[in-house]
């Protein structure tokens, strides 16, 4: 799996759709944070993989058993306590003003974005712990499956499947009321703050 396989399985129309029925928050909701918080959780990953000292080997190996076969599933029966603590990790503690940040650029609330970082936290990991062998257990181990996963990177590609996913969950939607404008330009802005990140994040 390479890191445009990841952001696919990550923004699928099953895992969207399965957020949203977790959280409450419709397809457009859910891409928008999810576009939004991803390259953070990456970039965090990545970060925790370069330490020798975060245990994210362990972490890695706890969720690597994880059946993602089915993501509706998977989401249906994830640990909401699990993600809070991933993200804690992951986002260096700043989980809940990482939350309220992405909250006020999406035009979601607080408590629908942070139940969708929670939930798309445990299937990361799992997705990335899948990817891991009985050799890839130290931290040695990690970095490098980290700096494969990142090197196989189509940055056009990624672009094209977020716009793609976001356009998709979009068009699926009602007609905006009158006075929305400023909520989905909200979103707009978001998942364009995303796509920069990953650019920025991950390609330097």
């Amino acid at each position: 799996m390479d890191l445009n396989q990841l952001m696919n399985t990550m923004l699928s129309s099953e895992s969207v759709e399965s957020i949203g029925k977790r959280t409450g928050a419709d397809r457009s909701a859910v891409t928008s944070v999810l576009a939004s918080v991803l390259p953070q959780l990456l970039s965090g990953a990545n970060s925790q993989a370069q330490d020798e000292t975060t245990g994210f080997a362990q972490a890695l190996a706890q969720h690597q058993g994880a059946d993602t076969s089915s993501l509706s599933s998977f989401i249906a029966n994830a640990d909401e306590q699990d993600g809070l603590g991933i993200l804690g990790h992951l986002l260096g503690g700043n989980a809940a003003q990482t939350a309220s940040a992405v909250s006020a650029n999406t035009g979601v609330s607080q408590n629908q974005t942070s139940s969708i970082m929670s939930l798309a936290a445990p299937l990361m990991m799992s997705l990335l712990g899948q990817q891991t062998n009985a050799s890839q257990q130290s931290a040695s181990g990690i970095t490098s499956l980290m700096g494969s996963l990142l090197s196989g990177v189509d940055s056009g590609s990624i672009i094209s499947g977020i716009l793609g996913a976001v356009s998709t969950d979009t068009s699926s939607e009602t007609a905006p009321a009158a006075g929305s404008t400023g909520k989905k330009k909200k979103k707009k802005d978001a998942e364009a703050t995303g796509l920069l990140g990953i650019l920025k994040k991950l390609w330097g």
